[in-house]
Order: C-alpha cells, then sequence, then structure tokens
C-alpha cells in the first residue's frame, strides 16, 4: 500500500471540506496497513497543519477525519471499512424542580446505604464519558480524579451542559448532611469530556473516550447517552473494554418503546431502564427483552452546575445509580468479568411493578439492588474460594 499517496488524497479531501461538514471514520481490516499509515500520518502531519485534524484510535486501528474520504472509499475500498461518524445524544429530560435531599430517593430505592457497612466503593475507577463535571460542586470535591477533555486537550473535563456533574452526583456525591451522598461515595470518578455544551457528540469521540478508559485501567464505564443507529467502529471499541474486564453500563434511552438505542444494545454492555417513584418502568423508557436491569429514573435529584442541585428524569439518570452499584461490589470483588456482574446485576434484580397489560417477560431485567448485589458477589467469591 502506498501510505504517502493515500494521506496526500485525504489531504486534499480535507481541505476542501467544509468546516462542520461530513466526517468519516477510516478502520484498516490489517494491523500492518494500519501500523504502516499511522507512521507515515506522525511523519507528515508536522508538514502538513491540516493533518492534525486527523485523530486516532489505537484499540480499534481507525483514523477520524473531518472529510467525506470519497476518493479513498473507491481507491482503497479493499483495506478499508469506511462509516459515517454519527452525532449521539445524552439520555435525559429536564426538571424544572431545583433542591436535594441528603439521600435521593433513587439511592435509597436501591439500598445503597444499608450496602455501606459492607462497600462504599473505594478505590473504584469509574470512566464518565458525558459532559464533563463541576470541579468546585463541594459534594464532588473528593470524588473526581482529573480525567480528560477530548474537545480540549489539555483542559480540563469542565461541564458546561450540567448532564455530567448530574450523572456524577448520583454515582459518588459525598456531601453528607449538608449536600447530597451519592452511590458509591468512596468511588472515584475520572470524567471523560466527550460531549458539549448541547449534549452532543459524535462516535468518534465515544470511541477515544473508550480507547482512554482503556488504556487508563478504569474499572467501569458509564455511558448515559444512545443513538438509533449501528456503528462498526463504536461495537468494536465496546468489545474491547470488555475483553480488556472493563465493564460497560449504557442507558437505553427514553423513546418510551420496546427496543432501544446503542450501544445498549450491544450485548457486551449492561443495558439499563428507568423505573418511576411506584417503582414501574417508567413510562418514558425504552424497555424490552434486552434490558438487563432497570434503575430509578424519574425526578431524579443531584448535582448541578454553579455548585448547585437539579432534578432530572431519564434513562441517564437510571445508568448511574447501576454503576454506582456495580462500584460498590467491585470494590469487594476487583477482578469481577463483565459477564460476571452482568448475570450478578440480573439475578438479584427485585420485580418491577407491572402496569396494566404490560409481561413480565417483555421487559427484560428486574430493579436493580445494590444490598442484594453485594450479599450474592460475597457469596459468589467465597463458593469459589472454597472449591480453589
Amino acid at each position: 500500500m502506498d501510505y504517502y499517496k493515500f494521506w496526500n488524497m485525504l489531504l486534499e479531501e480535507i481541505s476542501v471540506a467544509p468546516k462542520n461538514g461530513e466526517r468519516r471514520i477510516l478502520t484498516f481490516n490489517d494491523p500492518r496497513q494500519y501500523a504502516g499509515a499511522f507512521s507515515q500520518w506522525k511523519a507528515l502531519k508536522a508538514k502538513q497543519p491540516e493533518l492534525r485534524q486527523v485523530q486516532v484510535s489505537p484499540l480499534i486501528r481507525a483514523f477520524f477525519v473531518p472529510a467525506a474520504a470519497g476518493k479513498l472509499m473507491n481507491r482503497f475500498a479493499d483495506l478499508l471499512n469506511v462509516e459515517d461518524d454519527l452525532q449521539i445524544q445524552i439520555h435525559s429530560i429536564a426538571n424544572e424542580k431545583n433542591g436535594i435531599a441528603a439521600l435521593p430517593w433513587g439511592v435509597k430505592a436501591i439500598h445503597a446505604p444499608q450496602a455501606w457497612s459492607k462497600s462504599t466503593g473505594v478505590h473504584v475507577k469509574i470512566g464518565v464519558i458525558d459532559t464533563g463535571a463541576d470541579y468546585r460542586h463541594p459534594d464532588l470535591k473528593h470524588s473526581l480524579a482529573t480525567g480528560v477533555n477530548l474537545l480540549h486537550r489539555g483542559m480540563l473535563p469542565l461541564d458546561d451542559n450540567g448532564h455530567g456533574t448530574h450523572i456524577a452526583g448520583t454515582l459518588a456525591a459525598a456531601g453528607g448532611n449538608r449536600g447530597m451522598m451519592g452511590v458509591a461515595p468512596r468511588a472515584l470518578l475520572y470524567p471523560v469530556k466527550a460531549f458539549d455544551h448541547s449534549g452532543s457528540a459524535y462516535v468518534s469521540d465515544i470511541v477515544l473516550g473508550i480507547d482512554w478508559c482503556v488504556q487508563n485501567r478504569i474499572d467501569v464505564i458509564n455511558m448515559s447517552f444512545g443513538m438509533k443507529t449501528r456503528s462498526k467502529a463504536l461495537h468494536n471499541v465496546v468489545i474491547k473494554a470488555y475483553r480488556a474486564g472493563i465493564a460497560v453500563i449504557a442507558s437505553s434511552g427514553n423513546d418510551g418503546k420496546r427496543g432501544g438505542d446503542y450501544p445498549a444494545r450491544y450485548p457486551e454492555t449492561i443495558a439499563v431502564g428507568a423505573i418511576d417513584k411506584r417503582h414501574r418502568v417508567a413510562g418514558f423508557s425504552n424497555r424490552g427483552s434486552y434490558i438487563d436491569v432497570y434503575a430509578p429514573g424519574e425526578g431524579v435529584p443531584s448535582c448541578w452546575l454553579k455548585e448547585g442541585y437539579k432534578e432530572m428524569s431519564g434513562t441517564s439518570m437510571a445508568t448511574s445509580h447501576v454503576t454506582g452499584a456495580a462500584a460498590l461490589l467491585l470494590a469487594l470483588r476487583p477482578g469481577l468479568t463483565p459477564r460476571e456482574l452482568k448475570l450478578l446485576l440480573r439475578r438479584t434484580a427485585s420485580p418491577v411493578r407491572l402496569r396494566k397489560g404490560q409481561r413480565r417477560a417483555s421487559l427484560g431485567g428486574g430493579s436493580a439492588d445494590a444490598l442484594r448485589l453485594l450479599r450474592a458477589g460475597v457469596r459468589a467469591k467465597r463458593s469459589v474460594s472454597a472449591n480453589v
């Protein structure tokens, strides 16, 4: 393969591409050809500033390019997988109500406080791929690690939307009686800012975020977002995280339909739906047999920007409860595989209350219960130890 020609053809396309135009994900099938293209790109980008717009994911051997890449698709079709770099959205519905309780109803509903005598999630590293976090929030100051800002490299992943801060609060707020407590108050949060101020990101941003989490040995990843379309690149990087022993916990979406969004529908993720305050599947929540577990998602109060608090609804909020419960267990069982975690979450979930006309089998899993999860996880560990 002529790598010099490859990059010069791409350079032509980048130079004429409109700003905020089409974007493509180019994945090499052969690792040797990816290595050759990567080496040539490093050599050329010092002389060709436009090539600095190209981003790379070594984990899936992909380049993310701000161009339609039409000529490349024709010239190197047998060597490359080319897909659109689509936009992806966070999964939340804003509520107007502000205010906080030290123990939000969702944290209590999954019996997290009863589990704290066994585990508070200490030292578990949670990757939060989202809009960033408010590092000044008093309830989060002991929970936030540096993380990464994929939109502005070298800057802190500061939240300019609020969604990521809300997720962080449910996961690991540690404000005590003066603020709020999250599900796993001694876990460490690593904000991965992939979404902009409007709550929008590209698939390539998510791939880079998961890539960063794998490289930095994160224990579990919270992904409260989704899209309707399959993405081979996104699925491939989720598989890589799964094989690296990192559980990916993803929200199913807020369309109130059977079926749901990706990446939650990929079998390697733990798919989460939302329940309301009456412990029924929330009217807005997607549902179906692929849902592994449900958790509180209606009117969930949590941390907000400018050291504030806000209620939000959505499967986003449900997902942070499940990720927090997973962190509690991983503190006790650090070697647990993503598959084992999924099975334990499903096995220890409580039955959700049915709406008129609903069948339990059509909903998938039950409602998350952190205390039951820890008890089952500890029993399973003892059983394995006794058989060694």
